[in-house]
Order: C-alpha cells, then structure tokens, then sequence
C-alpha cells in the first residue's frame, strides 16, 4: 500500500495504524497512553497528526491507500503541547526525589522529547488521599494523569475487571470496583496495572524510598524541598537535566536481571531489579515469550522467601534429635561414606535419587547423572510422577511426544477451547487472561468440565460437572457421537492416523445414554459439546491434575488425544492438546532423565543404542534395566530393599499421598540427605540437610509448559554457605571419584545437547536475553512451537489411536460420605514453603481453608470459621470451613496450601494411576467431626474473593470525550487557526 509520510512516498503493509506506521518508519511523535501492549486507549490525544487535512489520533487511525500524513506541521505541535499540557495540569514534576525517575518514567521523557519548558495552566492537586492499602503497590491520584492503561491492562488483559476510571467526578480518577480501597477490592495483585503505569501514580510499594538517593526523604521535608525546586528552577529544562543525572546515578546501585519465574509451569520471564540485596521489583518485558507484560501475585511480588530468615545457610548433620551446622567438607565426607558403604554392602540398587521440579534442566541432568553414572542405578524419578505423567503417557501412545501440542499464542487463538479439570486462573493465571481475553474480546468459545465452579467455570459459555473419575466416559462418547455422525475429519484420519477401526469397536459401550447415566451430564449437553467440537476449526484441550489424579488418568488422557485425532486437530496452529505442567520446571525434569524408564530426551534406558550412546558419552557403566520410581522407592523402603535416599529440592513428605506411609518410611531409611532452600518437612526427617540456592541466586534454564526452554541469570550471590544444586551434586559426584568438571551450567547444557537428539540444537547463545526455543531443537537451532506440522513421531510418521476402558474410582465405605476434591489456590503455590514467607500474600491469605457447600452447611449446622476434622481410612486434617457456592452438596474442597494439621495428604492413599504410579489423589473420601463451632473466618475481608470486579470493555474513553471540560486537541487549534486565518 501506498502512502506520504512528511511529503515522502513510502509503501507499507495494510492494517496497520498510523503510529505503527510512523514508528517502523521512525518518524518520532509523542506517545503517553499508547503502550504496545495494549494498543490504542485513545486518553491522551499526544499523539495527533494530520491525515489528508484532518487532525487524527494516529494511534487508533487506520491508513488506506493514498494517504497523506504530516506530523512535522507546526499546527500539529501545537494541537500536541494541548495535549501534554492537560497531562501536565495532572503531574507534578519532581522527578530528582521521586522513586519513578529511572530512565522509564514517560511523562519525563516526552516533555524532554518535545521542549517543553513551561505549561500553560499550572499543575493543580486533586482532592484525593494517596491509597496505601494494598501491601504491594499503591495509588496517588494526584499524580495520575487519567491515561487508563492500568485500566486496560486490568479490564482487557488481565481480566479481573477490578479497574475503571470515573469520568463523572469533578476530577476523574482511576477506582477499584465501586470505588472501595484497593485492598478491599476484587484486585488480585497482578502488578499489571504498576507495570504499565507510565509514571508514579501506580507504584510497587518495595520501591518507595529505595531507587533513589533522595527519595526516603521524610514527607515534611520533602514537600518543602519539591516547592524549593520549582521556584528556584526557571523551567523544566533545568529540572530534566538535573533528575537526568541522578537518573543516571541511579544505574550504578540498581542490578536489572533478567530471570523466570520460580512458580507454576507458565515461564513467566521479566527483569528482577536488585539492591545489594533488596529485591526492588519485578518488571516484565514486551518481549518475554510466554507472558509479555502480565505477571500473577506471586510472580510479582511472592519473592520474599529469597531473603527470609529461615533460609538454609550452612548444611546440617543430624544427632539424636537434633540437628547442628557443619561445614561442607564435614558433610561431603559423611554423605561420601555413606554411599560408598550403602553401595559396597547392598548394591547401587539400594540407593534412591529425586530430582526437583523447582530446580534447573541442568540440575535435573547432573542428577540423573550421579545416579546412572556414578553410583549405577536407574532408581531416579521427579514430581511429575505425582501430576503429569499420566498426561505425558496418554500423549506418548496417541502421537509420540510428551508435551504442548502449540504455545500459548495458539491457545489464545483457538476457535474452542476446553478446560477439563483445571482450574487454570488459579494454577496457571497469566494463560488464562490469555483465554479470558481471547473470550472477552475475540469471540473465542470456553467449555469447562470440573467438579468445582471457580473462576474459569464462572466465565465458561458451557460449564460441565462430571461425577468425579467419570471425564473419560464422556470424552469417549462424545468422541463415538462425532463418529456416528461422520463428523470427523476424515481426511486428517486416512493421511495421518492409524488403528481407526479397532479404536471405533472400543467406543461401542461408551453410547450417550450410558455417559449420562455414569457421569451426570444430560445427553443434550453432549450432543451440544460434540456439535460444537466437530464445527471449530481449531480446539484446544486444555487438562491438569482433575484429569491425571485418578486411578485411570492415563487412560483419560489418552481420551482426550483420541479426540483430538478423531477431529483433526493436530498439526496446526491454534489446536491441540495442552497438558498444563504444574511447577516451573516439571516439563524440563522429566525431559532431562530424571525418569526411572528414560534417558533426557525421553530416550528409553532400555533401548540398546541409546544404553551404549550414552555409555560411550559420559564414559561410564550404566545399568540397562528401569529403576523405581518414587512411589515404588516408598514401597522398597518399607520391604527393606531400599536403604539411602538423596532428595532435592521437593517436600516429598508434604506432597506424596498417604503421608503417615511416608514418613514411616523415612524413618526407615539408613541414610537420608536432602538439599533444600528451607527445612521443609521432608528435610526435618533427613540425616544430612545441604542448603540450596534459589532460582534468583544462581544461571541456568526452565522448560516451561510449552515446551520452552528459557535462560535464568544469577541476580544475587548464594546466601551464606548455600550453593546452586548443580554445584553440590557435583561436589558429591568428585567426592566418589567422578572427576567432573563443569564450571558453567552453559557446559552442562553443551552435554545434554550433544547426546539429547530433541535438544541437539539448544545452547546458552541461543537463548541470549529474552531468547527461548521450544524443544525438539535441530542441530541448527531451528525449533517446533507447533508439533505434528508434518508427521508424528512414529517410524511412520501417523498417530495412533489408541482404546482404552473407562476405570471406576475408589469406593469408600459409608460413613465417609464426603468427597474431597483438592487443587490449587491463586495466591499460594502448593504447599506455601515459598509463598508463606510472603508477608504480603499472608496477610490476605494467612491460612488454608475448607470450602463446604451451602447445602452442607445447613444440614451439618457449619458456618465461616467452624473448626473439622476430615477423617478418611489413611488419616485426618484439622481445617476450618469456608461456606460458598463455588462446591456443592457433599463435595468439598481443600486446597493444597498448608504444612502441617491441614496438609491434604494425610487423608490420601497410596492408591495410583495403573500406567504411572501417580497417586490417585482425587479419589478420597472422608467423615467430618465438628471441633469447635465457632470462629473467625479463615479467608480475611481484604481478600479479593470478597471484591466485586465492574467488567466493561478497556477504559469507556468515550465518557472522557462527553465531558464538557474536554474539546479535541486538533478541533482547537482548527478555530484559532480558523480564526486568524
């Protein structure tokens, strides 16, 4: 397409706005409200040019042929400093003593950029207190210059629709709900709103008094100096140029890293700013892959733990009762000769290794390692035996890799998406605002299935509930109606798929009539879903632990791909199946070997060429049959054939099922070490305890959910005598005569990459910055964030469909007349290590909760605060009841996020999934006793649950434009220029 810009020809791309066109051109105009992120708000009116004559917001005007665009005009600069003067009547400029002054703020450099030295209408205060509530951030009104991106990012990218401006008052300003203090709001501190903020209106409250040199200034002598300032200063110049300097000051004790996040399987990535060793803030980048802008509570602010008092800092060596600190080289040489013993006297077989979920692709490879190649055992597993391999097993036999079929990008472009037991908004918050924007403002279709109707049911256009363990029936006869009806794709199925026949006589009992009867979900909802499946052009299924946690989860899963398959999408954007990994490294542990039955790479250890490959690659012996897995290591140890364990980095003894059976069997063992940040739970039972550093402490790589590898910087040094895990293992693997030699985790990667085929082309250079790749990675760094494009991974290339029979759930006896759902909640992470040592995050949720329906309430005579006890065959919980309306009947929920009296799995068994060994952990049923009656709630008034969110489409810019204070910048300087025309 043609245009003139400033009177020169140009061709540019159609579809694009004038302030896209001006910046690839980079032609500079004046920008305050507009952010990339969220496109045009259209409050500030900076960015006015001329097109064909007529004045034009150029960030919301799209061009056509022809076009004639003038920005250099003098008429255009002056209807521009309109503009920045109305923004400047709302802010005052003291930039030297304010915390904002970093290079960032946009009100600063857009008056430098224009030269502006004074405004016409001096700045005047608002009659509003600065908002202090929140523990996070806070608001002043008084510096807020009504741009409405904090608006936009709440309403339109996060979608907690907390946010909104109040166009009516006398002087607007930005509210929370139906203007109520933000802590007593429906905000759930996201940081969205700081992040976007282009000045100090909306500030993270940990940067307050800490970026700058003069910003702790007390208030009664600040203010004098602010008036001082202006007085003494003969324009802005001046004061520019001075806050510049002090800017630039800044720089020299603010640290900006880049790392990612250490909570769930997102892979949020952003800039940590530091201070010696005050965490300032977390700012996230446009570019970062996963999540742009968007962050969750506690990947904005839950780092508190990184500094706590409670940290490891020395290792610890148990006697008696008690433990004592130690220095390294005492408990290397303790853990040295109790393997060399443990291995002399009963074989490498006798001795255990668990890798973490939280910790590096490195750490979990050097793990692996130790066990296969030092010691000679395949007895390592990692977390994902306890959520997703059932996922990753239903996946492996239907079409061939293990992992998200697509990125988020093609869940937040697929036609339908469906949610089968996960509650996403919860567990995985940054990509649900992609599925509730895409729903929002996109006409993207959400179908839920869950026992329980959280945030994601709520906003469903269909929300299902299953009778609980039932999610494969009404897969399988959905999947069969679809075929009754010839609506599959059959052209997908000849070209790409095999074993159709004998997959069609599998489904035959699997009728809608039986669905109904089994699961609950009227015939009619089922031939609503199959219609409304077979007519997307692209689905998306989306599935967590309400999926893998039962006795048949792999075959659920399996399910859920032979839907797909069926349906035809696989193999192209937008669709496909997306087994949510729950910790921020689940998918990476398991993709780097620490699996009992696989090498990295998902290369099977029994596999002859593989077996001698990596024999020949680190050198070493390495036995040829699988290892235990975790939940068969606790079996061993119980019949004696299991004597040493070394754990890191995971609290087996708060997240394994039936914990009393744990802990009993720890107890058992001869030697026990575990390395961890904190003493967890599980380490309280250890021999020897060595301190670990955290994510932000040290380099490597996560793999996030989709498959992403992305790199992580050491943004603070070890504190203490703690050291990266990758350190310490291989300070053990030397101290046993390894003789290894990595003196980066970039060489440990270098080692996984040359023997891993699906990650031949990953290095440290390619993943530079804000760089990611998403495995399988050729030789010459080319990668797949779509799978499946061509062929599957089979010596055929077709997928497999693959029958399966639906297994009934656990069976209790009567008097455990309670079913026990568990999950996630927002604010903590599992079972709260982290995310209790948050002051902030505590304070509005100090405690776990049981939620109970209305309907219990009444008949059991229970209210907010009634202390229970649940008690199921394998042991009880003490946890005080929340009535709500989110659980019904006799289904109550319990989520994950408590250390001791209310820990979930002291009621679990040590029943599992019967292809993986993943506890079964959603089939429980318990009896309640009533404690105590009595009480407060457990769930604090300032907790957002209690808010009430105001949706409406970004920020109503069109209530600013009917006030009769507003005129359009360009519609003034058209009459004066008129008029002295």
């Amino acid at each position: 397409m043609n245009i003139r810009i400033n009177e020169k020809d140009v061709q540019v791309e159609q579809g694009l706005s004038a302030l896209e066109v001006l910046k690839q051109h980079e032609v500079e105009i004046p920008t305050v409200c507009y952010h990339p992120s969220l496109g045009a708000i259209e409050t500030c009116d900076t960015c006015i040019i001329q097109v064909n004559g007529e004045f034009v917001r150029s960030c919301s005007t799209e061009l056509s042929e022809g076009d004639d665009l003038i920005t250099e005009d003098k008429l255009v600069k002056e209807a521009q400093t309109i503009a920045m003067d109305r923004i400047l009547v709302n802010h005052e400029l003291y930039c030297t003593v304010c915390d904002y002054n970093n290079g960032g703020c946009e009100i600063h450099n857009t008056v430098k950029d224009m030269q502006i030295n004074h405004q016409s209408v001096p700045f005047a205060h608002k009659p509003y207190e600065i908002d202090r509530s929140n523990p996070f951030y806070r608001y002043d009104p008084d510096q807020c210059i009504l741009c409405g991106r904090c608006v936009e990012a709440c309403q339109d990218v996060q979608v907690t629709e907390t946010l909104s401006i109040d166009w009516e008052r006398e002087k607007p300003r930005v509210i929370w709900d139906k203007d109520t203090p933000i802590n007593e709001s429906s905000c759930v501190s996201c940081g969205h709103c700081s992040t976007v903020c282009p000045c100090n209106a909306l500030i993270e409250t940990s940067m307050e008094g800490e970026a700058g040199f003069l910003t702790a200034i007390a208030k009664n002598t600040m203010r004098p100096m602010i008036e001082t300032t202006k007085n003494v200063e003969t324009g802005y110049g001046s004061i520019l140029a001075i806050s510049d300097m002090e800017a630039a000051m800044r720089d020299e004790h603010i640290e900006k890293t880049k790392t990612v996040c250490t909570y769930c399987g997102v892979g949020c990535s952003f800039d940590v700013w530091t201070k010696d060793r005050k965490i300032l803030k977390v700012e996230p980048q446009a570019e970062a892959p996963a999540n742009g802008i968007s962050t969750c509570v506690k990947g904005k602010f839950g780092w508190d733990f990184v500094n706590s008092e409670e940290r490891l800092t020395k290792p610890l060596i148990r006697e008696g009762d008690e433990f004592r600190e130690a220095e390294w080289e005492e408990a290397l040489a303790l853990i040295t000769s109790k393997f060399k013993e443990t291995k002399e006297a009963h074989g490498p077989d006798s001795m255990a290794f668990i890798s973490s979920s939280k910790c590096t692709n490195e750490e979990s490879y050097l793990m692996q390692k130790l066990a296969r190649g030092v010691i000679g055992t395949n007895n390592i597993d990692n977390c994902s035996r306890y959520c997703q391999s059932p996922a990753t097993m239903g996946l492996f036999r239907t079409v061939g890799h293990g992992g998200d079929s697509g990125s988020i990008t093609d869940i937040e472009k697929s036609e339908l998406v469906i949610g089968i037991g996960t509650n996403t908004s919860e567990s995985h918050p940054v990509l649900a605002t992609r599925i509730k924007s895409s729903q929002k403002l996109k006409g993207q279709t959400l179908f839920v299935a869950d026992l329980r109707k959280h945030e994601m049911a709520e906003r469903a256009d269909l929300f299902i509930q299953p009778k609980s363990g039932t999610d494969l029936v009404w897969l399988s006869a959905i999947t069969k109606y679809i075929l009754d009806q010839g609506w599959q794709d059959q052209e997908f199925l000849n070209s790409r798929v095999n074993n159709l026949g004998d997959y069609i006589k599998s489904l035959e009992p699997y009728t809608l009539e039986y669905a109904e009867e089994v699961t609950g979900v009227p015939k009619d909802t089922l031939i609503f879903m199959a219609d409304r499946i077979a007519e997307a052009n692209t689905v998306c299924i989306l599935w967590a632990m309400g999926v893998t946690q039962h006795l048949g989860g792999s075959d659920t899963s399996t399910a859920i791909s032979n839907l797909l398959l069926i349906t035809g999408n696989y193999g192209k954007p937008g669709a496909g199946s997306y087994p949510l990994r729950g910790h921020n490294n689940v998918q990476g542990a398991s993709d780097f070997g620490s699996m009992p039955d696989r090498f990295p790479g998902y290369e099977k250890v029994t596999d002859k060429d593989v077996h001698a490959k990596y024999e020949k690659g680190w050198g070493v012996s390495i036995p040829k049959e699988p290892g235990l897995n975790n939940h068969e290591m606790i079996e061993a140890v119980h019949e004696g054939n299991l004597k040493l364990m070394y754990l890191k980095g995971e609290d087996m003894g708060l997240v394994d099922s039936n914990l009393n059976y744990v802990h009993s069997a720890f107890e058992k063992l001869d030697f026990f070490v575990v390395q961890d940040v904190f003493l967890s739970k599980t380490a309280q039972f250890a021999d020897v305890v060595l301190p670990a550093s955290p994510s932000l402490e040290k380099d490597g790589t996560f793999t996030n959910t989709e498959r992403r590898f992305q790199r992580l910087y050491k943004a603070l040094d070890p504190l203490g005598d703690s050291k990266p895990d990758w350190q310490i293992i291989q300070e053990v693997a030397n101290s046993l005569g390894a003789e290894w030699s990595y003196e980066h985790p970039s060489d440990i990667m270098d080692e996984a990459a040359s023997l891993a085929d699906i990650f031949a082309g990953v290095s440290y250079d390619r993943l530079e910055g804000y760089n990611s790749l998403q495995w399988p990675v050729a030789a010459d760094g080319s990668d797949q964030p779509v799978l499946f494009l061509d062929e599957f991974p089979f010596p055929d290339g077709r997928a497999r469909l693959f029958p399966v029979d639906w297994t009934k759930p656990l069976e209790f006896g009567e008097e455990y007349d309670l079913h026990v759902n568990n999950g996630r909640l927002l604010e903590h992470f599992h079972e709260g290590n982290l995310t209790y040592r948050s002051k902030g995050i505590t304070s509005k949720t100090p405690k776990v909760f049981l939620e109970v329906s209305i309907e219990l309430a009444e008949e059991r005579g229970l209210e907010d605060g009634t202390l229970v006890r649940l008690t199921s065959p394998y042991g009880n919980v003490k946890v005080e009841c929340l009535v709500t309306d989110r659980v019904k009947g006799k289904e109550v929920y319990l989520p994950l996020n408590d250390q001791g009296e209310g820990a979930i799995n002291y009621l679990t068994s040590s029943h599992a999934d019967k292809d993986t060994d993943t506890p079964a952990y959603k089939e429980i049923s318990a009896k309640m006793e009533i404690l105590r009656e009595k009480g407060e709630s457990p769930l604090p008034r300032i907790n957002h649950r209690h808010g009430n969110p105001q949706p409406q489409i970004g920020v109503a810019v069109e209530k600013k434009w009917q006030r009769k204070d507003y005129t359009f910048p360009g519609d003034l300087v058209k009459k004066e220029s008129n008029q002295h025309g």
